[in-house]
C-alpha cells in the first residue's frame, strides 16, 4: 500500500518547506498556496479524520496551529487575520485524505483573489496549475520560522 504525500513528507521522501517540526508535528509551506504564507499543521501520526486523532492529538494541534497564526502575524508577510481550517472529508474538500490544519494569513479585500484561488484547485491533478517555486516556500517558511 502506498503512503499518502503527507506521511511520504513527514518520512522524508517528498521535500517541504518546513517551518516547525518535534516528535509529534510536522508544519509545512502549502505547495499550492491559497495567500502567501499558508502553512499546513499536520500529525506526523496519519489520520485521516479528526475523529481519528484523541482529544489530546486535538488540542495539541490546535494550540499549534496557534502558535503559527502567532507566528505568521509577526512574520512580515501580509496578514490581517488568519483563517484556521481544517476540511475533514472528501466533501469538505480535504484535497489530502491525512488531517491537515490550514493556516490562512488573510487580507483586507483579499476575498476575490481567494476564491479564485480555491475555484483553481481542480487543476492540480491535470497539471495546469504549476507549485509555487521552492525558494518562495523556503524563504516563507523561514519568515515564520524566525517568530516560532
Amino acid at each position: 500500500m502506498s503512503r499518502c504525500v503527507f506521511c511520504a513528507i513527514v518520512a522524508g521522501q517528498l521535500p517541504a518547506s518546513v517551518v516547525h517540526e518535534d516528535a509529534r508535528h510536522l508544519v509545512f509551506m502549502d505547495i499550492y498556496p491559497w495567500r502567501p504564507g499558508h502553512v499546513l499543521v499536520i500529525p506526523k501520526r496519519h489520520a485521516t479524520r479528526v475523529v481519528e486523532l484523541d482529544e489530546g492529538e486535538r488540542a495539541e494541534l490546535f494550540t499549534l496551529g496557534a502558535r503559527v497564526a502567532d507566528a505568521t502575524r509577526a512574520s512580515g508577510l501580509r496578514c490581517d487575520d488568519l483563517h484556521l481550517v481544517i476540511n475533514d472529508g472528501p466533501a469538505s474538500n480535504q484535497s489530502v485524505p491525512h488531517v491537515h490544519l490550514h493556516v490562512l494569513p488573510r487580507t483586507r479585500g483579499d476575498l476575490i483573489r481567494l476564491i479564485a484561488s480555491f475555484a483553481a484547485r481542480p487543476l492540480i491533478p491535470l497539471g495546469i496549475l504549476r507549485p509555487t517555486r521552492r525558494a518562495t516556500l523556503d524563504r516563507h517558511a523561514a519568515l515564520i520560522r524566525a517568530r516560532m
